[in-house]
Order: structure tokens, then C-alpha cells, then sequence
């Protein structure tokens, strides 16, 4: 009986050792990004109605925007401040305490859709399914899925919109929280108007060159080198700029290929769930890949 015990119990013993390392190490292919949800992120912003800042829309976005992430264990600090005589609320959320790499997208939408081909719609606000809605929706998809130890805080800025409007200025919100931001962070990601479903996502020209090439590696890595295409088109203005002008590296997702930017048919049947797929995809293997490289 004692020269049988041994083999009894050296299955358990395994089993044991298995479960302690399911249960004990970080497991960062536990969740996958998922793009249908993602796009209901979409659909729960553009029912609000546009969030122009100040708006009930807009107050909406930020208590839905808190609820959602609180839901998945975030903690949730909401910072507000002035910038040209206008109160903006920006939202961070956390896991540990100053964490080397942002994801940022905006979360308002613009007060005058002045790129409408009607000049009737010109002076109505933008519905902003792709332009605000789509960035905040990866984001809060990805606040579902990312390992409690990664090493990334969630930001959701206000007034970024309003350029070219008495009394306003572009990347308002993200100027507040780079200009308070009390430690220097490795990486910033910018993730903006991202739904489209022709999606071109080119390399910004004012974005660190560094992470620009880290992001479109991971992409091709994974095979969407055709959406994430290695070539540089536009210089913007977008909220990785108040983050280059203190130093830090930032990069900015964009596809500025989008008929409809600033005009009333930025609504949520133009952005496509497997847009999102995509981006999310990609940040989430990128995001693993982040501690070997910063």
C-alpha cells in the first residue's frame, strides 16, 4: 500500500501546481478585445445626443463614462479646470498610481457641423459617433478586457472639438490635464476617429517616431498592416500636442479619411464594429509588448 501512494498522489500533485499557476500568474490572453461590444459603447454616446460641452449630453457621457469604468474595478478621478473662461471635466482612471503609459481619447463633440455640404445643418452640433464616440468606446472596451497589472491609466478629455469657434480653441481639455499632470509618463496613445469602415489609419507627422513604429510593427504582426499603413499623410493638431510640448512621447491613432468629420452624418451607422476590432487588437498586444520596450 505505501509503494502505491506515490502514484497517487503525484496526478494531484500536478493538478495542484497547474491550478496554483492559473491562479497565480498574470494571464494576459485571458480577455479578448471585443469589437461588438465595443460599438455598443457607440450606441449608448450618440443616444445622448451630441456632447457639446455643457450640454445634458455631454453630462450624461461623463456619469456614463464613470459608471462603465467603476463597473470593471477602475478608480475614477475626475479633474476640472478653466481654459479660456470655459470649465472643462476631464476624467482619469486608474489601477496603481502614476502609470508609465495613457490611452486618451475625447469624449465631446462639436458645437457647428461647418463641414456639412448643407449650409442649413452648418450651426447644428455634430453627432460625433466616430469623431469622440469610437475612441471612448475602445477605451472603455479595453478597461473590460486589460490585465489588472497593466501598466496603463485611461484618459477622457474634454473639449478637444471647438477649434475654429468664438471663444474657443482646439485640444482644450488634454492642455488642462498635461499642463496638471504631476509625473512624466513613458508613452501617451492618442485614440481618435478610429470607427470608420474604410479604416486608414497613417502615421501622424508630429507623433514620436519610436512608438509610431512599435504600434505599425505590432499591427503588421498581427496582419493588419493594410489598415495600419506605414506611411506618413498628415500633421495634427489632436491631444497628443500638450504631451509632446512637455516631453513626453506621444503618439496619435487618427484616420482622417472620414467623409462625414464634422458634419450631421457622423452618426453610429457610419463606424463599424470590426474598425474597432482592429485598433483594440492592436493596442492590447501592444500594451503586453510595453514593459520590454519602454
Amino acid at each position: 500500500m505505501q509503494a502505491k501512494l506515490p502514484h497517487i498522489l503525484l496526478p494531484i500533485l500536478i493538478l495542484l501546481v497547474a491550478i496554483y499557476l492559473v491562479t497565480s500568474l498574470p494571464n494576459r490572453t485571458q480577455q479578448l478585445f471585443d469589437g461588438k461590444r465595443a460599438y455598443q459603447h457607440v450606441l449608448a454616446q450618440t443616444a445622448f445626443g451630441p456632447r457639446t460641452p455643457t450640454s445634458p449630453a455631454h453630462a450624461q457621457a461623463i456619469l456614463y463614462i464613470q459608471t462603465e469604468l467603476k463597473k470593471t474595478g477602475w478608480q475614477v478621478e475626475l479633474q476640472k479646470g478653466e481654459k479660456l473662461g470655459h470649465t472643462l471635466i476631464n476624467l482619469l482612471a486608474t489601477r496603481q498610481k502614476d502609470p508609465p503609459l495613457l490611452l486618451v481619447a475625447h469624449y465631446d463633440s462639436r458645437f457647428y457641423a461647418d463641414n456639412d455640404p448643407n449650409p442649413a445643418n452648418q450651426t447644428l452640433p455634430v453627432p460625433g459617433a466616430n469623431d469622440g464616440a469610437s475612441g471612448v468606446a475602445i477605451l472603455l472596451e479595453l478597461a473590460q478586457v486589460l490585465p489588472p497589472d497593466a501598466p496603463v491609466g485611461l484618459v477622457f478629455v474634454d473639449g478637444e472639438d471647438q477649434g475654429r469657434i468664438d471663444g474657443w480653441d482646439w485640444i482644450l481639455g488634454s492642455r488642462l490635464f498635461a499642463e496638471a499632470l504631476p509625473y512624466q509618463p513613458a508613452a501617451v496613445v492618442i485614440v481618435d476617429m478610429l470607427g470608420d469602415a474604410d479604416l486608414n489609419i497613417y502615421q501622424e507627422k508630429n507623433s514620436d517616431p519610436e512608438l509610431t513604429d512599435s504600434l505599425w510593427l505590432t499591427a503588421k504582426r498581427l496582419g493588419y498592416d493594410q489598415f495600419f499603413i506605414a506611411e506618413s499623410k498628415y500633421r495634427v493638431i489632436d491631444d497628443h500636442v500638450p504631451f509632446l510640448e512637455k516631453g513626453i512621447r506621444a503618439v496619435d491613432l487618427i484616420d482622417l479619411d472620414y467623409a462625414y468629420w464634422h458634419t450631421l452624418q457622423d452618426t453610429s451607422d457610419k463606424v463599424s464594429p470590426q474598425s474597432l476590432q482592429i485598433v483594440g487588437e492592436v493596442l492590447l498586444a501592444w500594451i503586453d509588448e510595453f514593459d520590454s520596450w519602454k
